[in-house]
Formats: structure tokens, sequence, C-alpha cells
């Protein structure tokens, strides 16, 4: 099935019609107005009820036709700007799923086509060598069979180290760690993780009532998304914070999920929206299920990414 995109010239004509019949239709009710002198039978109708102040009626209509297009345009000029804020994130959006896809493609290169070519290299040695071995004495078949056994544990750990770097990248393109231990527990083994590579000390901080809420309430987009934004809040502080310590809290504030991701480092001048291509990965994230993220920093003084997501969100868990 092709994707086609939409045209616009069937969108102009029908703004042009549209023009059309409201200056074809004003332009009647002008001749009929004229032709039948309305104006000057409401005047002679309304003055007979002056208590009621009709005749005041005209400008008072006009006036709410002014409010009324003043309030069109306000919200037309509104809807203009959340769509081209729209089609931004959708680009910034392709942006960082295309630079995603290119770093797999290039580890994929790297690493797995080495590590293939090694265990190619290894596999041909061996059959060269079983070959001589059947042609050697028993002296030399001792030496053959050691180096086999050698090549043979050099290309274990070469399958090793392959069977290694899938599992990285099959946990960058969808956690395992979800599915298997749950969000609390994913995050758990997360921080863990993450405090044994960098040194640094972590503390996470989950409300009690948040294991029954969420049972109740399941939904792999959350969870997923929740556990990424907490993955990109530590990424951020090891690269940039310059922190003794980080703090991760997840808790319920009436009925919505608050991630937050605090450290004591560096800190910085809040920006008005996130800047770096994974905080837009994250924003997006948390757009696409009805919540919103927020980066707030104060030089000297630490940062905190703060992600909210409704309990009940639904989506494409990715």
């Amino acid at each position: 099935m092709k994707a086609s995109l939409p045209n616009a010239r069937p969108q102009r004509l029908r703004a042009r019609s549209d023009l059309a019949w409201v200056l074809l239709l004003t332009g009647l009710s002008f001749g009929l107005a004229s032709a039948l002198e309305l104006h000057e039978l409401w005047v002679h109708w309304a003055r007979g009820r002056e208590a009621w102040q009709l005749d005041e009626l005209p400008l008072a209509l006009l006036v709410l036709f002014l409010g009324l297009a003043w309030y069109g345009w306000r919200r037309g000029r509104e809807t203009q700007a959340l769509l081209q804020h729209s089609q931004q994130l959708a680009r910034q959006l392709l942006t960082l799923q295309e630079r995603e896809r290119l770093a797999l493609a290039r580890e994929l290169h790297d690493e797995m086509a080495q590590h293939c070519t090694a265990i190619r290299c290894e596999a041909a040695w061996m059959r060269g060598a079983q070959a001589q071995l059947a042609k050697a004495d028993s002296a030399d078949s001792a030496q053959r069979i050691s180096e086999l056994c050698a090549a043979a544990e050099r290309s274990a750990a070469v399958a090793e180290q392959l069977s290694s770097s899938l599992r990285s990248m099959l946990k960058r393109l969808r956690p395992a760690e979800l599915d298997e231990l749950g969000l609390f527990e994913a995050l758990r083994a997360l921080c863990q993780a993450w405090s044994a590579r960098t040194g640094l000390p972590h503390e996470l901080e989950v409300s009690a009532d948040l294991q029954e809420l969420l049972s109740r309430q399941p939904s792999a987009a959350r969870d997923t998304a929740l556990y990424r934004v907490a993955q990109e809040g530590l990424s951020n502080v090891e690269r940039h914070a310059r922190a003794g310590r980080v703090h991760l809290r997840l808790q319920n504030l009436r009925g919505e999920l608050e991630l937050s991701v605090l450290d004591d480092g560096q800190g910085f001048a809040s920006p008005a929206s996130p800047g770096g291509l994974g905080l837009l990965g994250a924003a997006e994230r948390a757009q696409a299920l009805g919540g919103s993220l927020q980066m707030r920093g104060l030089p000297g003084r630490g940062s905190c990414l703060r992600m909210r997501v409704p309990v009940g969100a639904q989506g494409l868990a990715t």
C-alpha cells in the first residue's frame, strides 16, 4: 500500500468556495434589506417597545459579531501555532529515529561483522588443522589437538562477545527487564547497574501504594516511557551533572504518575524546553501519553528531570 501526501489544491478550492458563498449571501442580504427597507421597519416596530430597548439590539449584535470574529481569529492563530509545533516535534522525532538507526547500523557493522569474521577465521583454521591432523604422526597429533582446543576456546569467547553485543542492542530497542521483572524491579536494576558503572550512590523512592495501583491499571506504554525517562535522566547525570549522588522518586499525584530524577551536581540555567535529542524523545513520549516533561536546574544547585503521565495512559510501547 502506498502512502500519499495530502494535496493542498482541493483545500484552497474549498476555501475560495466558502468565501464566495459568504460574499454572495452578504450581497443578497444587503439587497433584500434595501428592497424591503428592513432597518426602517425594525426602527418603527421597536419604537413602540422602547421599554425593552430593542432599537439598541443591532449595535449589540454588531459588537457580538466582531467579538466572535476576534475569538475565531485568536483560536485560529493558536491552532496554527500548535500545528507548527507538532510538525517541529515530528521532524525532531524523525531525526532522533534516524540517528538511532544509524547508531544501530554502525554497531552491527563494527561489532557483529568483526565477531562473525573472527569466528569464520577460526573455523577455517580448525578445518585446515583437522586435515593436517589426519596426516600427522602421534606427536604432532597431540600438538594439533591442543591448538584445536585453543581455537575452539577463542571461538567460544568471540561467540559470547557476539551474544553480549546482541543482548545490549536488543535492550536498547526494548528493555527486557520490564517484561521479566516489572517496572519497580526494572528501575531498581537500572539504578544498581548505573551506580556500579559510575561509582555514584543512588536512592530510589517509590510510593507504597503504587504497586497495587499499577497492577489494577497495567500499561506497557506507560511503564516503558517511565523506564526510558529514568534511563535518559541517569545518562544526563553521568555525562553532564558532575554530581555526587542521584535521587529517583516515583509517586502518585492525584491520578498522575510523577517520576523525578534529581541530582546535586553543577546545575544549569533552566531552558524553556528540553533541547537535547534524548530529552526531546522523552518529551515526545510524555506528550503521546497525555503527559508532560520538564527539565529544571539552578547553577551550582543541581537539576531535576520530572515526567508526569496519567496512571491509565495507553499507547505504543517503544
